[in-house]
């Protein structure tokens, strides 16, 4: 099994990544901030115990999640991903994306045989996001489990010239059948700070 890395998206006053908006793609939206804070290695727990840094970013909403191991990719396919996959934090990735969503009760009443198959053989999921890479980083933060409002949070990384490629990334994505089961979903855009 892969370490788990717990991560924390803190919106508020202060952080390294300007947030451009705020866009509500279904369900409820997040509060309108300013800057986004993400940092790795803390525990994914409730409350007041969050880091000092969190803590001074005066937070408007604090989301956690966890990178653990992959769930729905077969073995040829998890070595393609890791073979094309960009790490994050790239110089020229100065534009990147926090989308967290939730996904119905359907969803997860299904098998995880029955979830693979619409994620991939359906959706097409993997396949389509593979063409993206190298020029999208991206990773999956799992928090259906964490007892916050979200499934998954999704954090992708790109150069601004990549931009209209991941919107139709997102297009392609949020027109498949997997998509169906999305209750709510919330897109953050963000830039990196000059300062």
């Amino acid at each position: 099994m892969t370490d788990v890395l717990p991560v924390t998206f803190a919106a508020g006053t202060t952080g390294p990544w300007r947030i451009e908006r705020i866009t509500k793609v279904t369900g409820d939206g997040l509060p309108v901030a300013a800057r986004l804070l993400v940092e790795e290695g803390r525990a994914p727990v409730a409350g007041p115990r969050v880091s000092p840094k969190v803590a001074t970013s005066a937070p408007g909403w604090v989301l956690r999640g966890t990178v653990s191991n992959q769930r729905y990719t077969t073995a040829a396919e998890l070595a393609q991903l890791n073979a094309r996959s960009p790490v994050l934090g790239r110089p020229g990735a100065t534009v990147a994306s926090l989308i967290p969503i939730t996904k119905s009760q359907a969803w997860w009443e299904m098998a995880q045989d029955e979830r693979r198959g619409i994620f991939e053989d359906t959706s097409h999921h993997i396949r389509r996001s593979m063409g993206y890479l190298p020029a999208v980083a991206r990773r999956l933060h799992h928090c259906r489990d964490l007892g916050g409002p979200f499934d998954f949070l999704t954090w992708f990384e790109f150069a601004p010239e990549n931009a209209a490629a991941f919107d139709d990334l997102l297009s392609e994505l949020r027109n498949t059948e997997e998509w169906t089961f999305i209750e709510r979903e919330v897109e953050v855009r963000v830039e990196r700070a000059s300062v």
